[in-house]
């Protein structure tokens, strides 16, 4: 009996896969396959199968857990599968060329940005960018009589197009979009001002034009430590003289206080505060 025509009889298990790095993740019945994180699956998917990757170990189940509709995972990947992965890459990359010559010919406002084709190779997903609606029917209907296949335009915005094309951030490392971060999260000006950060656009701008998804990461950190800081503005009374805040800083649990008297500047630290404003942020 292969691999996958095995059934389970009273107990199962789910196993996460991806499509893509950095893609999202999608829980799959693995039945009694023995599968471990790295290994390439063909798996079922709407329009037939896939290749996938395992990201994580196989969780045992029972039988009656399993959603129904739970999509399976059918097989490991063959040498077979593994090739028709490579003719599928070399057939996307041709039809990416030709794609690209078609927009240049009709000065369509649009930019291309990845080509796929599906495991079977019955379509080949184009995926673009465009400031503006595109009327793009006459390209599909080129496309589809020169590559005798079925076609699909996607257009995506700027944080996916990045996502797609992969970069390196002005921290130095691979941007978080193309190698971990599965989904976005929605960012504000107001996380950069919590963290005491430069307001700048090209400060807080990404690779994609859009606010910086590392802006989310320390933000809760920051607004917790803020909590037990005196509001900038408010009177405070300390061991090193009495006046108003004008400065915070949360990491390490102080604050700068205008002094009454002499108008000077003191830091004092949480533990200096004879009566301080405590109120929620």
């Amino acid at each position: 009996m292969s691999e996958s025509s095995e059934q389970h009889t009273g107990s199962a298990s789910l196993v996460c896969v991806q499509f893509r790095p950095a893609g999202k993740i999608y829980d799959y019945d693995a039945g009694n396959l023995p599968l471990r994180p790295g290994d390439r699956v063909v798996v079922q998917v709407s329009r037939g199968t896939d290749l996938a990757t395992v990201v994580t170990d196989p969780r045992d189940v029972s039988a009656e857990q399993l959603e129904k509709g739970t999509p399976r995972v059918l097989k490991r990947a063959d040498s077979r599968a593994l090739a028709r992965e490579e003719v599928n890459l070399q057939k996307a990359h041709k039809a990416h060329k030709i794609c690209s010559a078609r927009i240049r010919e009709r000065n369509l406002l649009m930019r291309l940005i990845r080509t796929e084709s599906t495991f079977d190779g019955s379509k080949i997903t184009f995926y673009f960018f465009a400031e503006k609606r595109v009327d793009f029917r006459e390209l599909v209907r080129d496309l589809n009589k020169t590559l005798h296949t079925r076609i699909e335009m996607k257009h995506i915005g700027n944080r996916d197009e990045t996502k797609l094309i992969g970069g390196v951030g002005p921290c130095g490392r691979e941007l978080c979009c193309s190698s971990w971060l599965r989904e976005f999260s929605s960012v504000s000006v107001k996380m950069a001002k919590e963290q005491g950060l430069s307001l700048k656009p090209s400060k807080l701008a990404g690779m994609c034009g859009r606010l910086k998804c590392c802006l989310r990461y320390e933000y809760e950190t920051y607004r917790e430590l803020g909590r037990s800081l005196p509001n900038i503005g408010k009177k405070v009374e300390s061991v090193k003289g009495n006046g108003v805040v004008v400065r915070q800083n949360r990491l390490k649990q102080s604050v700068i206080i205008r002094v009454e008297d002499d108008d000077a500047e003191v830091e004092a630290l949480l533990d200096d505060l004879v009566v301080p404003k405590v109120e929620e942020q």
